[in-house]
């Protein structure tokens, strides 16, 4: 819906509260034109029914309002003597309508010394429920989300099983664009697993003044802009249709601003021909080959901070039970062509615990080649280990074409690797369109700014207009995982629009390892617990701190209490 059509449906919610009210009004002593007056007649409703002013505010608010305006319903039909548990199911199923039976068919009587209290303990509970929803929804909207690292893509910056808190303030709190959703959820209702919203209408994408930009390098909490499948990398590739607001967060780090020109070489990042230097936290890992005559150990990993590799093992019988518990501990099974069963596993290896407890007879495969992912400063530290030959990065050759690769173009033979140089677009810039480059803005043209864009013979058409030219209405952004070769980043599906940011991650409150492997699997990570997601040097724990906090608030309100005694 565009501005124009907004304010007509508005319109008509007002001319609908006016023919529903005016009857209620005049019964409070109030003037009949008041019920048609836009936000001032809210104003006097509250008067009316006797409840603070700005909840005004809280009716205007997109999600908010869903929670609010059936509130205000319920305690319109109180205030006029309709008390009933019965009278406020069917003012909520009526959607409203129920005050025009109020209007016309009876003559309204407003109790103007009514108790505002809840009749009932339930009514009192439900009451409370209703407006923590409502606290919590708005602190979840336009302040702080939580979110969990569910992928490897930021190793080991942030880790699989970190949980955040996300700042929507930082860069201006985004407002919700699908206004009829459930609240503190984001796509799905759980357990139903349908989905949490209704597509239409839509509201215009509108953003609150933040405190700072997006800076190159910043991690960046997004709406996924590709989310248009059913099922992640599902093969069918089933499209539907997701607003913003309700496509998938992803976290990345934001390597390139607006209006920077970005290549990538030999698997660096460089922006206007300067290669990115990363803050001292970040932790850029790719895949290497490691090859040792004797054999690559997997201690000798371990104790150089590797932690992404694999490991494989043998074992001459196995019973189902011994299978079982393997499985269960995250281990793949399968027959060995030279008898008995081959067992791979992550670096983690299998645990010891299992081991005794199933009596298992093991010996653990140690290859003279390995792959493993690690960042360049562990491959210098891995390089000068006694028994390591060679340390090899993997990388794609320049030239070597991934059809993958944005913009999915063979004339542009681009790899995760060898990538650009690339342009990212501000809001309100001017480019030339040719047949050469119309790859990289098709996407911004048609899905993300809404125009129609067709290509005949030589020429390009934009809304049916022969186009040369084209101004960006929007700002955009390059974001990459800090796991190059294990990252599926804007190398992949190309720019990120400004009005799919979310927000800028701040603090880990928790962190679980083995968040994927079952609870019974679950490690808590002691040591990034309450620590800072941004900053310099080594993330320091504040976790000693609030429990000592927490321990001087209870002590201080235990003798408060008991002075008050």
């Amino acid at each position: 819906m565009n501005s124009s059509q907004w304010l007509l449906a508005l319109g008509v919610l007002q001319i609908i509260h006016f023919l529903g009210t005016y009857k209620l009004y005049k019964a409070a002593g109030r003037k009949s034109w008041e019920a048609l007056v836009p936000v001032y007649n809210a104003v006097v409703l509250m008067r009316i029914i006797q409840r603070p002013t700005w909840w005004v505010v809280l009716m205007f608010v997109p999600v908010i309002n869903l929670l609010m305006i059936p509130v205000i319903w319920v305690e319109t039909i109180r205030t006029f003597g309709k008390r009933s548990v019965l009278d406020s199911w069917i003012v909520v199923l009526s959607l409203g309508f129920y005050l025009f039976y109020l209007n016309y068919a009876e003559k309204p009587v407003h109790r103007s010394g009514r108790d505002l209290n809840p009749g009932t303990a339930l009514g009192e509970w439900v009451s409370s429920v209703v407006f923590a929803v409502v606290a919590a929804s708005m602190v979840h909207a336009y302040f702080i989300q939580p979110f969990v690292i569910p992928t490897g893509s930021l190793e080991k910056t942030l880790l699989i099983g970190d949980f955040l808190l996300v700042s929507k303030f930082h860069y201006g709190a985004r407002t919700p664009m699908t206004p009829l959703q459930a609240p503190m959820v984001h796509d799905t209702l759980p357990i139903l697993g349908t989905p949490s919203y209704i597509k239409k209408p839509q509201l215009p994408y509108f953003r609150f003044p933040g405190f700072q930009k997006v800076h190159r390098n910043d991690i960046v909490v997004f709406s996924w802009p590709t989310d248009t499948v059913r099922y992640f990398r599902d093969p069918s590739n089933i499209r539907v249709d997701k607003p913003i607001d309700k496509k998938s967060n992803y976290v990345k780090r934001c390597v390139g601003i607006p209006g920077d020109l970005l290549r990538i070489q030999d698997g660096y990042v460089f922006i206007n021909e300067v290669q990115t230097k990363l803050p001292s936290r970040a932790k850029t890992q790719y895949t290497h080959t490691i090859f040792a005559s004797k054999g690559v150990s997997s201690r000798s990993l371990i104790e150089s901070g590797v932690t992404e590799f694999s490991r494989k093992y043998t074992a001459q019988n196995l019973t189902q039970t011994q299978a079982t518990a393997l499985q269960q501990g995250g281990a793949q099974i399968y027959n060995n062509p030279n008898g008995g069963y081959l067992i791979y596993t992550q670096s983690g290896g299998i645990d010891s615990e299992v081991i005794a407890a199933q009596r298992l007879a093991l010996s653990e495969i140690i290859d003279r080649k390995r792959m493993a992912t690690f960042s360049d400063a562990v491959a210098e530290k891995l390089a000068a280990q006694t028994g390591i030959d060679s340390i090899v990065k993997q990388l794609a050759l320049k030239g070597q074409y991934n059809p993958a690769i944005f913009p999915h173009e063979p004339s542009l033979p681009w790899n995760e690797d060898q990538f650009g140089p690339l342009y990212i677009p501000a809001n309100g810039d001017t480019v030339d369109l040719s047949l050469q480059n119309i790859a990289f803005y098709k996407e911004i043209i048609t899905n993300y700014e809404g125009n129609e864009l067709d290509i005949n013979g030589n020429e390009i058409f934009i809304n049916g207009q022969k186009a040369t030219q084209y101004t960006f209405s929007q700002d955009y952004y390059w974001m990459m995982g800090d796991n190059r070769h294990n990252s599926e980043d804007s190398r992949y599906w190309g720019f990120v629009p400004e009005d799919h940011i979310v927000g800028k991650p701040i603090f880990i409150w928790m962190s679980i390892d083995g968040i994927n492997d079952g609870i019974k699997n679950w490690k808590i990570r002691w040591d990034r617990v309450f620590t800072t997601v941004s900053g310099e040097g080594t993330p320091q724990s504040y976790f000693k701190w609030f429990l000592a906090a927490l321990v001087l608030w209870f002590g201080v309100d235990f003798f408060r209490k008991r002075k008050k005694v």
